[in-house]
C-alpha cells in the first residue's frame, strides 16, 4: 500500500516548519552557532601563529645576513603584486607574499662567507648554495601550514624548460606560486646591489625575464610582472601588504 500524495498545502506547511527549525540553528544563542564561532576564532588565532612563525624565520635570516633579508622582503612585495595582477584573491596573494618572505630561508645552512663573498664562487661553494631550496623545504614542511609555503620555497629555482634545480621540474609541474616567486626573485636580484656585483637596474632585469619568457619563466607571470612595473609603477618599498586567507 502506497502513501497518499501530499497536497500543495501540506508541502508548504512542512517547508515552513523546516525553515523554522533551520532558523533555530542560525541564532547567536544556539549551541551549534556558538561552537562554530569559537572554531572560527581558533582558526584566526592559528593563522596568526603561522604568520608569526614565518616572521620569526625571516628575522633570523635578517640577523645573520642583511642582504638576504632585504632581498626576501622585496621579492615578497613584488611576488604579491604579480599575483594580484594575475587576479589572485587578496588572500591568495598573501600566501605568495608569505612564501616570498622566506623563500631563501634555506640559506641559513650556507656559510655566511659564501653569501657575502665579493668574487665568484667555486664549484663546490656554488653547489652548497644551491642546496638552499631543499633545506628550506625541509625546515618549512615541519610546520603544518594550511598553504603550500614549503612547496613554493622548494621549487622557486625550477625553470620552465626543466633546467632549474633542485628537482629539474618543467612547465606546469612547477607550482604556480613558485613560478611567480621565481620571476620576482630574478628581477629583484638583478635590480639590487650584491657583494659580488653592482645592480644592473630594473630595465635590464625586465629585459632578462622578457627574453626568456616561455623558456625559463612562465609567460603569464612575466606579462603580469611587466604590467606591474609599466602600468602600476611598482616600487619595491611601498607595496601594499596582503592579508592571509582564512584557514579551514
Amino acid at each position: 500500500m502506497t502513501d497518499e500524495p501530499k497536497t500543495r498545502g501540506q508541502l508548504i506547511r512542512e517547508l515552513l516548519q523546516l525553515r523554522r527549525r533551520l532558523a533555530q540553528f542560525e541564532t547567536p544563542e544556539h549551541p551549534s552557532h556558538l561552537a562554530l564561532e569559537k572554531l572560527r576564532q581558533e582558526h584566526e588565532k592559528l593563522k596568526v601563529v603561522f604568520e608569526e612563525s614565518i616572521r620569526v624565520m625571516a628575522l633570523t635570516m635578517e640577523m645573520r645576513d642583511p642582504f638576504t633579508a632585504g632581498h626576501q622582503r622585496r621579492v615578497a612585495n613584488l611576488a604579491c603584486a604579480i599575483a594580484k595582477q594575475m587576479d589572485f584573491s587578496h588572500g591568495q596573494a598573501g600566501v605568495i607574499r608569505l612564501a616570498g618572505e622566506v623563500h631563501d630561508i634555506g640559506k641559513i645552512h650556507v656559510p655566511a662567507e659564501y653569501l657575502t663573498k665579493p668574487g665568484h664562487l667555486t664549484t663546490e661553494e656554488l653547489n652548497i648554495v644551491r642546496t638552499h631550496p631543499e633545506v628550506g623545504y625541509r625546515v618549512l614542511k615541519m610546520i603544518a601550514f594550511p598553504w603550500p609555503i614549503a612547496e613554493i620555497v622548494h621549487q622557486h629555482h625550477e625553470r620552465m624548460d626543466g633546467s632549474g634545480y633542485p628537482l629539474g621540474l618543467a612547465g606546469e609541474e612547477i607550482v604556480l606560486g613558485a613560478r611567480i616567486v621565481a620571476v620576482a626573485d630574478v628581477v629583484e636580484a638583478m635590480a639590487s646591489h650584491r657583494p659580488y656585483r653592482p645592480a644592473v637596474g630594473i630595465g635590464q632585469a625586465l629585459e632578462e625575464v622578457s627574453q626568456n619568457k616561455g623558456i625559463l619563466y612562465d609567460p603569464e607571470v612575466v606579462n603580469a610582472c611587466l604590467k606591474v612595473f609599466t602600468d602600476e609603477h611598482f616600487d619595491f618599498h611601498s607595496a601594499v601588504i596582503a592579508k592571509l586567507p582564512h584557514t579551514r
